[in-house]
């Protein structure tokens, strides 16, 4: 074999081992914590290789950790690391509490990583407060005017009650209830925009930072309008509403008066029925009179002049010819 591709063949076999014998013992990494003062062995990274741990991972943050002075093991961190959290920002946030003068134990860190929450981002709103701005509230005073107010929150994160505690989404739910509070138990909406600050004391005085995990600092009054007369409008509907019941009686009582005149109607027609019907039995009463000899011919006589004269005083007393039997 040619002594050149042997060469060539032993420096790859070289490189390809010390490339696999690197990727279990992590000398760079160990000579970088060797460096900076952390008492980290060699058998101890091949041991986090071995439990699928990231010794940059660990090892890293213990770095940055020791030149903080917090004090921490790579047994803390290597736990929080195998139970899901993130080492690297829980010792962040432990280096930002203590340049802040905040009193954080790793222990408490850790759980609120664990929880879900930023814990750094909880030691950042500790130092510098956040502004919680809410959406426009509308209440109505006692008068029946609507008001329109939208508030900013001054809030800063409560270490201690950030693992269970409420979010942002309550503390604007409690502040929009106060303002509804507040603005309902006005008299009249003109006190509301006079003193506009009467709305932030009560509302801060009500302790609705209670089971959150924020202080309220500050509830300060952004913007107030005036919306629309709520009395009004409901005044106006209820007049509708008692006209269109007003209708629905007379429209009723229309109805009933119809069915009565229709049945009285009904009752002329029927008792005319009965008048036909007993003029009927005069004619045969007669012819029965006649036929027995109770009444005679003359008297017959007498009773159709009396009738015929009878028609003739009531045409001429009807000059336009109309038969009052017909009627």
């Amino acid at each position: 074999m040619d002594p050149v591709i042997s060469v060539i063949i032993i420096v790859v076999l070289a490189i390809i081992a010390l490339s696999v014998f690197l990727s279990f013992f992590p000398i760079m990494l160990w000579i970088s914590a060797v460096a900076s003062g952390v008492r980290v062995g060699i058998i101890t990274l091949v041991a986090m290789r071995l439990r699928r741990v990231v010794p940059s991972r660990i090892v890293n943050p213990l770095i940055k950790a020791s030149k903080a002075g917090l004090g921490l093991t790579i047994n803390q961190l290597e736990s929080h690391f195998l139970a899901g959290g993130n080492v690297d920002r829980v010792v962040n946030a432990l280096i930002a509490a203590q340049r802040a003068n905040i009193d954080l134990e790793f222990e408490r860190a850790a759980a609120i990583d664990l929880a879900g929450r930023d814990v750094l981002q909880a030691v950042q709103m500790s130092v510098n407060p956040r502004v919680i701005e809410t959406p426009i509230v509308a209440a109505v005073a006692k008068n029946g005017i609507e008001v329109k107010v939208k508030a900013r929150v001054t809030v800063r994160a409560n270490i201690e009650r950030l693992v269970g505690g409420a979010g942002e989404e309550t503390i604007i739910a409690r502040v929009g209830e106060g303002i509804v509070t507040t603005v309902g138990s006005s008299n009249s909406h003109k006190d509301v925009l006079e003193n506009p600050d009467m709305i932030s004391r009560t509302v801060l005085g009500k302790g609705l930072d209670a089971g959150t995990a924020f202080e309220i600092l500050s509830i300060d009054i952004a913007d107030v309008d005036v919306g629309k007369n709520i009395g009004a409008h409901l005044q106006t509907e209820q007049a509708e509403a008692d006209k269109r019941i007003a209708q629905a009686k007379a429209e009723e009582r229309r109805a009933m008066a119809v069915a009565h005149e229709q049945e009285m109607k009904a009752r002329v027609v029927e008792m005319r029925a009965l008048v036909v019907e007993s003029e009927s039995q005069v004619p045969l009463a007669m012819a029965e009179a006649l036929k027995n000899g109770n009444i005679g011919v003359q008297d017959y006589m007498n009773f159709k002049n009396i009738e015929a004269d009878t028609q003739m005083r009531n045409s001429i007393g009807k000059p336009d010819g109309t038969n009052p039997d017909k009627e």
